[in-house]
């Protein structure tokens, strides 16, 4: 019925198009609500295409400030389809146009807002953590500059000017999201967290006055975040705790989340944590994202079948298997994914790599050099890991690094230089414990440890062992609570529909011996 109604309006819509052409702001208005349902049915194309003839109108109307509102939207519109060649131009010229537009500070500031937020996400979108900063910060003090600004009612003189991007609260939680999702990116875990609670007390406040779907869109990526941060540093049970109670009160009333789907800006980041081990346990992110699924039955997030579940999802239930020790479960969840989207072909940072982000080729550098070091071939896995803690240190990935680090301090001491394997595991826990990061604080005090005792410094041998032995009761604690959850059950849903509700079985193998 939808798909219908769709294909009724638009005709409509162009009928209308064609005959206000002499009314600037109605003109302006149907071009983008036009734009709005080829964008609704995935015919970015189209959408693009109206929006250029929006900003070309506006631009003849003498509307500067609508004119650079159809064109960051184009913008917006062009980085979904990856085609970067043509944001780069375009970019440019809406900050040329933004920044010599005088008019209403709050509309200017909130064209600044757009402007700067499709920057940073097209920084983040290409893994370059390091190079947004300067862009984060200026839309952070854009933020600043717009709350202390006062509302006025005065009309514009010119009708093309009569649109408004977002509400100033609403960009504030905006700011705040994408500074967590830098934050969660460099692997400041405590800074991303601080963000994380101060967006969702901000949200509660406007949910109590304001219904907008924008802001259940904002609150499930941030719940997204605050869930990582919580699995990183290996709290897997409290975040699944907190994740069935969020969907209790919130289930009802998200009636669309990010997007899972290839080319959705959610999922490029999401698919880019994952790759770099973001999520070493995702069991609480795919209880979201089922979660969901079952509350918004007619959202396109609502796989009928395992067929249609996002691979993601599955590649996200095969890490979870890992981090708990169902290497079976793992198998075939990854078997699955693989079936559904072939990953392995793709990951090959040497030769025709399929996308352009910086962070996504330096996890691919990793995770070859992984494979290599498992299949016994030293040399290469070193030489792969080189490349990873080049590309990583030059964006500041900071959780990368370190697993880079601990990874190539275990090469050498497998290969008996115990100097150069200190020299990496040293800085490796150093990271680690900054970030903080669970799992790789507990490899790399494995390995101090042993580092230690075969140089005979039996004082730091015995400190580093008790290290180890702190993180590993601390994690398997959280492993044996997470194992108890129902919601554990989810890692044997490989084929079929979804479970609709979970039912308790027997976990895993929880001895210390197997975990570790």
């Amino acid at each position: 019925m939808v798909t219908n109604s769709v294909d009724a309006a638009k005709p409509l819509l162009r009928k209308a198009i064609q005959i206000s052409q002499q009314t600037p702001y109605w003109h302006c208005r149907l071009l983008f609500q036009l734009a709005q349902l080829h964008t609704l049915e995935k015919d970015l194309v189209s959408a693009c295409d109206l929006l250029g003839v929006g900003a070309e109108y506006a631009r003849v109307v003498g509307s500067e400030y609508t004119r650079a509102l159809f064109l960051l939207s184009k913008g917006m519109l062009l980085l979904m389809e990856r085609k970067l060649q043509e944001v780069h131009p375009l970019l440019t010229l809406c900050g040329q146009i933004v920044e010599n537009w005088q008019g209403n500070p709050i509309q200017k500031e909130s064209l600044r807002v757009f402007f700067l937020v499709l920057q940073v996400t097209h920084y983040l979108d290409a893994g370059q953590v390091k190079s947004v900063k300067p862009c984060l910060k200026q839309l952070q003090q854009c933020i600043q500059t717009i709350s202390t600004l006062h509302d006025d009612e005065i009309l514009p003189s010119n009708p093309a000017d009569l649109f408004h991007w977002l509400p100033k609260e609403h960009m504030c939680v905006l700011v705040y999201l994408v500074t967590v999702m830098h934050s969660m990116q460099a692997g400041y875990l405590e800074k991303a967290q601080k963000y994380t609670d101060k967006a969702l007390m901000q949200l509660e406040k406007l949910k109590m006055l304001d219904c907008s779907p924008i802001l259940s869109s904002f609150q499930v990526i941030l719940l997204e975040h605050i869930i990582m941060c919580r699995l990183v540093t290996g709290h897997k049970a409290t975040a699944l705790q907190e994740v069935v109670s969020s969907e209790q009160d919130e289930g009802a009333s998200l009636r669309r989340g990010p997007s899972t789907k290839r080319g959705g800006y959610s999922d490029l980041i999401v698919t880019a944590l994952a790759c770099v081990k973001f999520i070493p346990e995702a069991q609480v992110y795919i209880v979201l994202l089922w979660g969901h699924c079952v509350s918004c039955p007619d959202s396109d997030l609502s796989p009928s079948s395992l067929e249609s579940c996002p691979t993601s999802v599955l590649s996200l239930q095969g890490l979870y298997c890992v981090s708990v020790n169902c290497m079976d479960n793992a198998e075939a969840q990854f078997t699955t994914a693989l079936r559904l989207y072939s990953l392995l072909e793709r990951i090959n940072p040497d030769h025709s790599f399929p996308v352009s982000s910086h962070c996504l080729r330096a996890a691919a550098f990793y995770v070859r050099g992984l494979f290599s070091f498992f299949q016994g071939r030293y040399n290469e896995a070193k030489r792969f890991l080189r490349e990873t803690l080049k590309m990583s240190n030059a964006e500041d990935l900071n959780r990368l690094t370190a697993c880079s680090l601990v990874l190539l301090g275990h090469i050498f001491y497998v290969l008996g230089n115990h100097r150069e394997s200190n020299n990496m595991v040293v800085p490796a826990m150093q990271l680690a414990s900054k970030i903080p990061d669970m799992s790789v604080q507990l490899w790399s005090s494995a390995l101090l440890r042993d580092l230690n005792k075969a140089c005979g410094n039996a004082m730091d041998a015995h400190e580093a062992a008790q290290m180890h032995q702190n993180f590993s009761q601390q994690l398997l604690q959280d492993h044996i609570e997470a194992c108890s959850l129902p919601e554990h059950n989810l890692i044997t849903w490989t084929d079929g529909p979804p479970p609709v509700q979970f039912q308790a079985q027997n976990g895993p193998n929880t001895s210390l011996a197997s975990l570790l």
